[in-house]
């Protein structure tokens, strides 16, 4: 992958477009309009998705990957593109080509991350020199998620997920466990069963292990193989360590290094699927 000086990103460049994981996730309250009020810590890791863009002239935005089942006028990243063009009066086009490793459904805001990912490729590929605070924006528009990608340090979010207070993290390694299950995350969201009451807290408050996941108990309940891998991992890092990511259905442990999430993914049952990761101090593509 290209290195962060602007003068190096260019149209041959490999794009990266990171997983996310909650550190942890609280629902505090709802608003009239029904969205849910979050308190939430996003972190970023070395495991993600890969982008490449290739200039038109026609102005046409094509995906030249399609994903199964995801029409090509739905894809998150066809949308952030024709977005920039709409915002700006821009006429050029793009081929956009996606190599896809993070689950679709699996909490790790893969396609929230791909679509920020091409706002901040495209603003510089393009010159059109919208500020990140326009781009975050312009983020909201296509998903909760998607602004702090494009914010782009691990964040203490608020809202409904658009306000940031950079965080500083410690190192950490971490073993992701991906359950055989997708979990939309309006089915969880919409559980008369979800806890929407947990006091809120400042930003300056959190401590390592503060905390749980709010959607776990609707998420577990919908999907019993996250309550599988949730508790195989509970029985070995412990609960503090090990939570589930957004609305599910990928579960996580912290590890204190790499040789112990490798361990520990070692001793995974036959077919399960797990993944090592290494926490990152902010997304790549934060000083572009």
């Amino acid at each position: 992958m290209t290195g962060g000086n602007n003068r190096e990103w260019n149209w041959q460049s490999h794009w990266f477009a990171p997983a996310k994981i909650n550190l942890f996730l609280h629902v505090v309250g709802r608003r009239a309009d029904g969205y849910h009020l979050l308190q939430t810590l996003f972190r970023f890791l070395d495991y993600g998705d890969h982008l490449r863009f290739s200039p038109r002239n026609d102005g046409k935005v094509v995906i030249t990957t399609p994903i199964a089942g995801v029409p090509p006028e739905t894809d998150l990243c066809a949308r952030a593109a024709r977005l920039l063009q709409d915002a700006t009066g821009c006429p050029r086009g793009v081929d956009i080509t996606l190599e896809k490793r993070l689950p679709m459904g699996g909490g790790l805001g893969g396609g929230s991350s791909d679509a920020a990912t091409t706002l901040l490729a495209l603003n510089h590929l393009w010159q059109l020199g919208l500020t990140r605070a326009r781009l975050q924006e312009l983020a909201l528009t296509l998903g909760a998620d998607v602004p702090v990608f494009v914010f782009g340090q691990n964040a203490f979010a608020e809202g409904v997920g658009e306000r940031f207070t950079a965080l500083p993290l410690p190192e950490a390694w971490y073993l992701l466990l991906v359950p055989p299950v997708a979990a939309p995350t309006a089915r969880v969201f919409a559980s008369p069963h979800l806890r929407r009451d947990t006091p809120a807290i400042h930003a300056a408050d959190w401590y390592r292990g503060y905390g749980h996941n709010d959607l776990e108990p609707v998420a577990t309940a919908l999907y019993p193989e996250i309550a599988e891998c949730l508790n195989w991992l509970r029985q070995r890092a412990g609960a503090t360590a090990s939570r589930m990511s957004g609305s599910g259905a990928c579960v996580f442990a912290e590890c204190p290094d790499e040789k112990s999430a490798r361990a520990l993914k070692a001793e995974l049952p036959d077919g399960w699927r797990g993944k090592v990761a290494r926490g990152l101090a902010e997304h790549p593509l934060a000083r572009l």
